[in-house]
């Protein structure tokens, strides 16, 4: 463990939960493969949010038999003016 290259990163992990206000550019997830982005969310190994609302999460089956967990955003309604 010489100069700290031995241990493991602890930044990888889900950052918000569901029902919860984000923002735009926010990060959702970053480095878990278990969850998928869904509407309004980008990214491959960091999730970001592509707009603001509340967040939801869904579940759905693939071709392949395995169940996904997408990550998906609730665009916030606009103010009337």
């Amino acid at each position: 463990m010489i100069g700290g290259f031995s241990t493991p990163k602890k930044d990888h992990a889900i950052k918000i939960s569901a029902g919860q206000p984000v923002k735009t550019g926010q990060i959702l997830v970053r480095g878990l493969s278990q969850y998928k982005a869904g509407k309004n969310v980008k990214g491959a190994g960091t999730l970001f949010a592509l707009c603001s609302g509340k967040i939801f999460f869904t579940r759905k089956k693939t071709p392949h038999g395995k169940f996904r967990t997408f990550i998906n955003i609730l665009p916030a309604e606009k103010p009337a003016k």
